[in-house]
C-alpha cells in the first residue's frame, strides 16, 4: 500500500486516543470541581468530607483507556491491510468524539453526584449508575470500532 495512504490510517488510529483523552481531561475537570465544592461545603459545616467522591472525579479517565485500546486495534489492522485507511480516519474521528462526549457527560453527572452526596450523604448507588450509563457510550464506541 502507498505510504501516504497508509499514513491516514495511522492518523485515524492516533486521533481516536487523542480526542478521547481530551474528553477525559474536560470530564475530570468538571467532576473534580464538583467534588472539591462538595468537600468545601462539608468542611464549612464541620461534616466529614466523603473520600468516595474521588470515584466521581476519576471516572472520566477510562475513556482515555478505551481510546488507547481502540487505537492499538486500529493500528494493527491498518498495518495488516485489513482496515481501509480512509475508513480508519473516519472511524478514529467518530469513535474519538463519541468517547470525548461520553467523558464530558460523565464528568457533569459526576459533579452533580458529588454535590448531592456531599449534601445528603445518601444515594451513591443511584448517582454512580448514571455515571455508568454515560460510560456505556464510550464502551460501545470502542467495542463497535474494534469489530469493524
Amino acid at each position: 500500500m502507498d505510504p501516504k495512504t497508509l499514513f491516514w490510517g495511522y492518523v485515524g488510529a492516533a486521533v481516536v486516543m487523542g480526542i478521547a483523552a481530551i474528553g477525559s481531561a474536560i470530564g475530570i475537570g468538571a467532576a473534580g470541581q464538583g467534588a472539591i465544592g462538595a468537600w468545601k461545603r462539608c468542611y464549612m459545616a464541620n461534616k466529614p468530607a466523603p473520600f468516595i467522591l474521588t470515584v466521581f472525579a476519576g471516572a472520566p479517565l477510562t475513556q482515555t483507556i478505551y481510546g488507547f485500546l481502540l487505537m492499538n486495534s486500529m493500528k494493527g489492522k491498518v498495518a495488516a491491510g485489513a482496515l481501509d485507511p480512509a475508513f480508519a480516519l473516519g472511524l478514529g474521528i467518530a469513535a474519538g468524539l463519541a468517547m470525548c462526549f461520553s467523558a464530558i457527560a460523565q464528568g457533569k453527572a459526576g459533579a452533580a453526584g458529588s454535590d448531592a452526596l456531599g449534601e445528603t450523604g445518601k444515594g451513591f448507588s443511584q448517582y454512580i449508575m448514571v455515571v455508568g450509563l454515560c460510560e456505556t457510550v464510550a464502551l460501545f464506541a470502542m467495542v463497535f470500532g474494534m469489530i469493524q
